[in-house]
This record gives C-alpha cells, structure tokens and sequence, in this order.
C-alpha cells in the first residue's frame, strides 16, 4: 500500500500549485513578504498608519456549491467565496488586505480546483487584495470524489479614527440601496428544493429574461469592495454600512445601526429582479419567508445623511451599480421594531 493507493495524489497536487501560481501572483500588494509555497503568508501594514485596526471575517459558499459542482461552474464559486467574507469587513470602512482558502476535497480534480482558486483570485483582483495562501485537504473517504468544500478568510485595515460603526446613524439618515448581482450566496437550499420540483435542468429558461435559470443562478457575487473605497476617497459622509447576505434586509439592516432607531424601508422603490418572481412563484414561498431569505435585488445597503443622498447615488451609479433611495431612518427601538415596513 502507498498514499496514491489509498487517494491521496502528492504529485498531483504539487501540478495544482504550479498552475495556481501565477493567479496568485497577479493578486500581490506592495505589503507581501515572499512568495507562494511558505509555510505562513507574511504581510507588512500599510505604510503610514498611525493606529491601525484589523478587521476579519471568514465564511463560505453554502449549498451553492451543490448546483455549482453539478454543472461544472467552479470559478463562479471562488469568486463568491472572496464576496462573501470581503462584502461583510468593508462595512466597518476598512480595507481587504489579504485573503486565504481552504478547500477540502475527495479527490482532487485539478482543473475544476484549478477554476476555483483562478476564481478567487479573480475575486481578490477585484477586491484590491493579496490572495496570500491557501490549504487543499484531499480527503477521500469523507467527501465523495468531485466533490469539494470551500471556507475563505479575509483580513482587512482600517484607521481607529475612520472606522464606520454606526454611531453618527441619526433619524433622518437615508438608506442607500446598492443592487445585487442575483441570489448570491445564501438561500440555495430552498433554491434547490424548488429546482427539483420543477424539474429544471441546464436548459431551461427564464421566462422573463430567456437567460438559463441555472446560469442566473450560479452569477457570481457582486463585490462593494471598489465601491466602498472609492466613496471613501470622496470624501462623503458614510453613517453605516450593511451586507445583506443570509436573512435578507430584516436581519442584515438592523446590524449597522445603533439603539434608538430602526430603518423603514420603502418596498415599492425597486422593481423586483425576474429571478426572485420566479422563485416566490414556483415554491410558493411566502412573502415574510422571502424578505427573510433572499436579498431581492438588494446587495449592499449604505446609511448616509440627506445632504450627501444625491452625490452618494450619482458615485455609485458611476462606478457601475445599480443604485437607489431604499427608505429612511427613524426613531424607535430596532427591538420592537426590526424593520419597519416590511413583512415579519
């Protein structure tokens, strides 16, 4: 008996970083010491800091990963995996610094894993981070082969004094709504409860678009990262920021704003994404369940006063979002009223 026997390829795995390689290269920052293959990532601070904050998170892709690897849509993932721990530090204003991964599988697939760490380098180009490392557990016996899971970590900066934590949020701020790419990443296992009841496979359409329903599906996550820092750079005023990711606005919009005031939100601002209709739809799902666990068309939300509402909505649409006046900040107790306006 030997390694490779029991399902463990070493010489395959030393092929995989190579190909990775020169992917994670082009996502280096001036602050990183060495290259790929260390034992630890080493990472200076950004020069000129005077009390400098970390700020990290870590997540991971959630069931997504079953639809994803059933249709072979492995560098949509990787990128989802990066907007899912970077969309979360970039609301206290800081920004991403570096990114590591582990993915564990039960038999390593070069290419498909080649595909998802090309994706999430391309997650950390868009994000301005270094993909600083990574681990691959090949674990047969406890995953099936092709079959993969994935958790990344990401670690963020920002200065003491220019942290956003929601402190200055005022009744009368208004909520900025930054639209989603789709589902993102949260809610699949309903999602995919209502794909088998439907019988849906990689050809069917979506009725209002034409677009596959899989392919709609499996967009990757919008990132804010690029946003956030450029609002940042000009200057405007930024109360509070939310990632709305699992829960919806009812979980995720309360969290950036402190005691004393709830948020009302307006759901007649924005039309409804198709994609969302037709999940509500075919699943029957009803309306408190799918505020709660969908984000509807709303990825990103920030907290601003009034007089910076039309400069913040002219800079978000500039750069490329979709973007709108969600509702409005009023006093209350967030606790006995969690979002004001929307189903419970």
């Amino acid at each position: 008996m030997d390694y490779r026997s029991a399902g463990v390829d070493v010489v395959a795995g030393r092929a995989f970083v190579e190909r990775i390689r020169d992917s994670v290269e082009t996502t280096r920052r001036p602050e990183v010491l060495g290259g790929l293959g260390g034992f630890g990532g080493l990472c200076r601070l950004p020069a000129g800091m005077k009390r400098p904050l970390l700020v990290a998170g870590t997540d991971g892709v959630g069931t997504k990963l079953e639809l994803a690897q059933a249709h072979g849509a492995h560098h949509g993932v990787g990128i989802d995996l990066v907007a899912m721990c970077v969309n979360d530090v970039i609301t206290s204003g800081a920004e991403p610094l570096f990114f590591l991964d582990y993915i564990a599988t039960g038999k390593l697939g070069p290419e498909a894993m080649a595909e998802v760490v090309e994706g999430i380098a391309d997650g950390c180009r868009q994000s301005g981070c270094a993909l600083l490392g990574g681990e691959t557990a090949e674990m047969p016996g406890f995953y099936g082969e092709g079959r993969y899971d994935l958790a990344g970590f990401c670690v963020a900066v920002v200065e003491e004094e220019d942290r956003i934590d929601g402190a200055r949020v005022g009744a009368g701020d208004r909520i900025v709504a930054v639209a989603s790419s789709g589902v993102h990443s949260n809610g699949f296992s309903l999602v995919r409860r209502i794909l088998e009841a439907e019988a849906v496979d990689a050809g069917t359409p979506l009725p209002a678009t034409g677009q596959g329903l899989i392919d709609a599906l499996l967009t990757p996550t919008f990132l804010y990262a690029a946003l956030v820092k450029e609002l940042r750079r000009s200057g405007l005023p930024l109360h509070a920021m939310a990632h709305i990711t699992g829960g919806g606005l009812p979980e995720n919009l309360p969290r950036c704003l402190p005691p004393g005031v709830h948020a009302v939100v307006d759901p007649g601002s924005w039309e409804r994404p198709p994609l969302f209709r037709w999940l509500q739809e075919k699943g029957e799902v009803p309306e408190a369940d799918l505020w709660n666990t969908f984000n509807l068309g709303v990825g990103f939300c920030l907290v601003v006063p009034p007089v910076a509402l039309p400069a913040v909505l002219d800079l978000c649409r500039s750069s490329g979002h979709q973007a709108w006046e969600l509702g409005v900040v009023s006093a209350g107790d967030p606790g006995e009223t969690p979002l004001a306006g929307l189903p419970h």
